[in-house]
């Protein structure tokens, strides 16, 4: 008997068991139903697969390099510097090409300064005083220019003056400039060379036209529509196609953010996958005018005269700041994102069907007869059932009528 009962448990192992549907005549029920489905079925196909490409595998940790070259003259006549000629040697900062470069536009120049002592100057609030008291000797000025040396200097007639200080002397001009001054700048060109590589499948490409015409480098200008390949772009483009004119910007300076994106669909080939250049202001000047406004720095240069005095020219250069940032992502053809997708799409058709079953069972007024039709109870209680008059096990009269 007990080997009966489990050679019956063994075999059961091998029954298949099949869901039971129940057709519900409800036209309102049926439509809605289909409708989820519809949906569902448009957001597998046009959202997850055609807008997404949910049937590749990605990557977007790009690799990438950039190399940046500054080209054009410019020429400036200035009282304390007189006539200059800029190369970008002078005004491209750094020199060696970066990804983030600075273009000089407009200075002010405090030449010959000589370690010695001198006033502090009057916009500096830790260098005014009143008297001797006020400048204590060997004392740092706070965001000036030098150190206190016990002395209250004044003009004749005043009543404050200011600390005299040990530092580069004369110092600092304090005053803006009325207008760039290398006003030639925006005709200036930057070449962008920008290599990139996707390792998940081994994949790199370049932002320069691949030819042998030795020329086309030295004539081109970067267009979206005739020469998207061509890395060389004129600053005052630049800043045009930011949404602001270059000789604005040049007197106080600012910052333009540079994007570089690469969407390659690998599916399609090597020849499909191209840069998307994207400009902008980053700077803080363009909603509003404040006295922030801009973007300047100083920088010295350092020489010594025939007698050997160390003497310095400080420079506060306004210009434009360039910052270039590459994105990108890469797709290709997999079976594991298609099947998870797949199945995910098949889930929620599935919901579809939990959401109506909802409503027929707690919303439609007949919901307690399709309960009574999805839900079949058994009794514990009966060892028995009877099948058309005669009596058979339990187990026996369930399964008859579930294959009715």
């Amino acid at each position: 008997m007990a080997g009966s009962f489990c050679r019956g448990r063994f075999l059961a192992l091998f029954d298949y068991k099949t869901e039971k549907y129940i057709i519900a005549k409800n036209k309102k029920v049926g439509i809605l139903y289909r409708l989820i489905q519809l949906s569902v079925i448009g957001y597998i196909i046009g959202w997850v697969f055609i807008t997404k490409k949910g049937y590749q595998e990605t990557e977007e940790a790009i690799q990438s390099s950039v190399i940046t070259k500054v080209k054009g003259v410019s020429v400036t006549n200035t009282t304390e510097s007189g006539l200059l000629v800029w190369g970008p040697e002078d005004y491209a900062i750094p020199p060696q090409g970066d990804a983030v470069l600075f273009v000089v536009t407009s200075f002010l120049e405090t030449p010959n300064q000589k370690l010695g002592y001198c006033a502090e100057s009057p916009k500096v609030a830790d260098g005014l005083c009143q008297g001797d008291e006020d400048c204590e000797e060997g004392r740092l000025v706070l965001a000036g220019n030098g150190m206190k040396s016990g002395r209250c200097l004044k003009k004749d007639g005043h009543s404050k003056g200011t600390c005299e200080i040990y530092g580069w002397c004369p110092v600092e001009r304090a005053f803006k400039p009325k207008g760039p001054l290398l006003t030639n700048a925006e005709n200036f060109t930057i070449y962008i060379k920008n290599f990139i590589q996707f390792p998940k499948f081994s994949f790199s490409k370049s932002n320069v036209l691949e030819t042998t015409d030795e020329s086309y480098l030295k004539r081109c200008r970067y267009d979206e529509e005739r020469h998207p390949y061509c890395p060389i772009f004129r600053l005052g483009d630049i800043t045009r196609r930011a949404g602001h004119n270059f000789q604005d910007m040049a007197t106080l300076g600012g910052s333009i953010g540079m994007s570089i994106q690469w969407d390659c669909n690998l599916d399609k080939g090597y020849s499909h996958c191209h840069p998307q250049y994207h400009f902008t202001r980053l700077d803080t000047s363009v909603s509003n005018k404040t006295v922030a406004a801009g973007f300047n720095f100083r920088h010295a240069r350092y020489f010594k005269n025939g007698s050997g005095e160390s003497y310095r020219s400080l420079f506060k250069v306004y210009g434009v700041r360039f910052n270039i940032m590459v994105h990108g992502k890469a797709g290709k053809f997999s079976i594991v994102p298609t099947a998870i997708n797949v199945g995910s799409g098949l889930a929620l058709l599935g919901a579809g069907a939990f959401f109506c079953d909802m409503i027929l069972l707690y919303v439609m007024k007949k919901g307690n007869s399709y309960r009574e039709r999805k839900f079949e109870n058994t009794s514990d209680t009966k060892e028995e059932s009877k099948v058309n008059g005669a009596d058979v096990p339990k187990d026996t009269a369930e399964n008859q009528r579930l294959t009715l």
